[in-house]
């Protein structure tokens, strides 16, 4: 399960060390983590790490399809999952470290910065390839974040990027050795700590409100 630790003025919540699927503890997990951010005093930042092979695969299916009756309960708190975090009032670093697939791929997008392994994962929206579509709000997080020509060939065919081509393509902003991914994540969460605060959250939820305000429609989560 999750696991929120310190560095000063900055959180790093590791996510686990497993696949870090999103079974609905592990999303309660986070937001717990996140309330403890969010209710911190002066400034801070927030770095969001795994440990082994997986950053994270993403949402549970096992779990998801064993229970029909709780689709959109579960679709919901994934989406409100990523609200959170896109309008978080301090700034967020992701750092994967192992391979980023399908929700979580989203999730490291709701994220303000991103750093990468450069050699080994890969980061991947395996939609298409695996039939499942995007619902409105994950395609209009995904657009946001993404140039038109990489969200359309991220969504479309399911591309595997590994570390240099994520870079290039401008899904991640840095790929690094596999013992720095974490640190670098660190450092560039400490520069942007003393940003923390209303006027962060203010710019953010202006600067993405059609998202959110797509992410928070509870009347049409499957379009």
């Amino acid at each position: 399960m999750p696991v929120l630790d310190r560095q000063d003025d900055v959180f790093v919540l590791d996510l686990g060390d497993g696949e870090n699927r999103f079974h609905p503890d592990w999303i309660a997990a986070v937001d717990a983590a996140l309330d403890e951010v969010e209710k911190a005093d002066g400034p801070r930042a927030l770095v969001t790490a795994a440990t082994g092979k997986f950053y994270s695969t993403g949402l549970d299916l096992d779990w998801y399809f064993a229970h029909p009756d709780q689709h959109q309960d579960y679709v919901t708190s994934v989406h409100a999952l990523f609200a959170r975090l896109l309008s978080l009032p301090v700034p967020t670093v992701a750092a994967l470290q192992g391979h980023t697939f399908a929700a979580a791929a989203m999730f490291s997008l709701a994220h303000d910065f991103r750093v990468m392994r450069a050699d080994r994962g890969f980061w991947c929206l395996p939609e298409a390839s695996i039939n499942i579509p995007f619902t409105p709000g994950m395609s209009a997080l995904i657009q946001s974040r993404l140039t038109p020509q990489t969200a359309h060939e991220a969504m479309l065919t399911a591309r595997r990027y590994g570390g240099h081509d994520a870079v290039a393509a401008g899904i991640v902003d840095h790929a690094v050795d596999e013992n720095a991914v974490r640190t670098t994540a660190v450092e560039i969460a400490r520069a942007q700590e003393p940003k923390a605060g209303d006027t962060l959250a203010t710019i953010r939820t202006r600067m993405y409100a059609p998202v959110l305000a797509t992410l928070r429609d509870t009347t049409s989560l499957m379009g």
